[in-house]
């Protein structure tokens, strides 16, 4: 009997603003991160966009959702779904439209519906060298999770399905017990999509999207040239009971309902019938992630090497959607070199802006693809051209990357321990002796960060070695530094305890400094 596990991905990025030069000659001195954030993103465009589409598509689809769990509820077969929700989508919808946010935490209430991991930002943290971003990014995120909706996820996504053997690492590393992923036949080869997998070498299991039987509600539903159109509930929910396997991962953004397919299309009326449909056939039942993986044991262990990385975007389903073409290389190297500095700058501000320019969606509009997939990312575009977006990008990024710099020259100028240092003496952390992770820090902000996320098995290694000792002292002459953390921290658990006072005070420090400056 084939379980269905429906996961939507729910999203809108921060677009920025076409008229940053005007913006930026209103700025005051010394601009607050609400100035520069007015400065960076068009909040007029950003907050239509929510409402339009909270009226097409986030309301009533979840309201019809939500009128299914209620429907089937007591039948003993219940309808169950999941949802992958951005950070920045919620930060919008609570400020824009907070009726969405309300909605949302009466469906987490039901129990049928599971939320998902994934980066805070949307972003492409994940191909970093350095995980420790991406690892912050899961973690911002599990805490606006837990905050707006009291649960922490137990499965993950990464950004449009972005996923290799380094992406399944970091999340096995942290705990998930679950990723979802694309059912891409150059990875799976004789595989069936339809089944539980585990990542190798690793206890984490992988859900693989049936990318046909999504599409063929998320692009094909309303399109009259397509052999299978009209698409009804009863004609898709046979198409899923004749499917063989365990497991068939329905995902596909949540926009799909109402605005990629307007509700003329009669996409609406489809979600309200679907669940009926599929449980007229004993065969088939619903599942959360969660319960799918406990239920099925993993057929068996795949491989994705970081060279061969897979996503569900265009139809190459890779990187290349964000990373095919100069303009978006270059963008994306340039947020990446500055990554150390405003770590080292340990400025709130500064950190949080850097990261809405990590928003996936800013390069995917920088693509200069043709055909259908050109198509779909002008489709998304707030631009006129891919040049457009570029050039809008550099503007604003040049710019906090000025502020950026001149903040760390002024703080280096004054104390070294806020220096960042070149890869060689970087501090780059084990698991143990014969097992390095991917995980650096280039500064003590850095460091302090990585300590708190890190395993305790890594962190015991370390103090167990006195590597944290000499490090600090020999790097950065930070002796006081060393000497707490090697007195008050005798093992993982206190450390981590400690770490956050730690961090507290190396701000205040930064904050002292400025003042001395001023």
């Amino acid at each position: 009997m084939p379980s269905i596990v429906f996961m939507f991905e729910v999203h809108q990025p921060y677009r920025l603003n076409r008229n940053f030069i005007d913006s930026l000659l209103k700025l005051p001195p010394n601009p607050s991160f609400e100035d520069l954030f007015k400065a960076y993103f068009d909040e007029k465009l950003n907050r239509d966009v929510i409402r339009r589409v909270a009226g097409k598509c986030y309301l009533p689809a979840s309201r019809i959702i939500l009128e299914n769990i209620d429907r089937y509820r007591n039948s003993g077969r219940s309808f169950k779904v999941s949802f992958s929700i951005s950070g920045v989508f919620i930060e919008q919808a609570l400020k824009y439209a907070p009726e969405i946010i309300d909605l949302f935490r009466e469906l987490v209430d039901t129990g049928c519906v599971e939320l998902v991991e994934q980066t805070y930002y949307h972003s492409l943290a994940s191909l970093f060298p350095n995980k420790l971003e991406f690892m912050e990014q899961l973690e911002e995120h599990r805490g606006i999770i837990k905050d707006t909706f009291g649960v922490e996820p137990r499965v993950a996504e990464n950004t449009e399905f972005i996923y290799n053997n380094s992406v399944a690492f970091i999340l096995d590393l942290m705990g998930y017990k679950a990723v979802f992923t694309e059912g891409v036949e150059r990875i799976l080869g004789w595989r069936s999509p339809n089944y539980v997998y585990k990542a190798k070498g690793l206890s984490i299991k992988l859900l693989f999207r049936n990318y046909r039987l999504s599409d063929d509600i998320g692009f094909r539903f309303s399109s009259k040239d397509w052999e299978e159109y009209p698409l009804t509930a009863e004609k898709y929910s046979a198409w899923l009971s004749a499917v063989e396997g365990d497991v068939v991962c329905i995902c596909m953004d949540y926009e799909t309902f109402g605005e990629h397919h307007w509700p003329e299309s009669g996409i609406h009326e489809f979600l309200r019938w679907l669940p009926g449909e599929i449980l007229k056939w004993r065969n088939l039942e619903f599942l959360t992630p969660s319960e799918a993986i406990e239920k099925y044991p993993a057929k068996d262990e795949i491989e994705v090497p970081d060279d061969k990385t897979i996503s569900w975007a265009d139809l190459e389903r890779d990187t290349s959607a964000w990373l095919q073409n100069p303009l978006q290389k270059s963008s994306f190297e340039a947020v990446k070199r500055i990554e150390p500095y405003v770590k080292a700058v340990c400025d709130d501000k500064y950190i949080k802006l850097w990261r809405y320019l990590q928003i996936s969606d800013h390069y995917y509009y920088m693509s200069t693809k043709g055909g259908g997939p050109g198509e779909v990312h002008g489709y998304f575009s707030p631009y006129g051209s891919p040049i457009e977006a570029y050039t809008t990008f550099h503007h604003i990024l040049s710019d906090l990357t000025i502020r950026i710099l001149n903040e760390y020259k002024r703080l280096t100028d004054r104390k070294e321990i806020f220096k960042v240092v070149e890869d060689a003496k970087a501090f780059h952390f084990y698991l143990r002796d014969d097992k390095p992770l991917p995980i650096k820090a280039r500064c003590i902000p850095e460091f302090i960060k990585a300590l708190l996320l890190l395993p305790n098995p890594s962190i015991e290694h370390h103090l167990k070695n006195n590597d944290f000792r000499k490090w600090l002292k020999q790097v950065f002459r930070a002796d006081r530094l060393a000497e707490d953390i090697y007195l008050l921290c005798a093992n993982a658990d206190i450390l981590k305890r400690n770490i956050t006072k730690i961090m507290s005070d190396l701000c205040n420090l930064r904050q002292t400094e400025k003042q001395n400056e001023r």
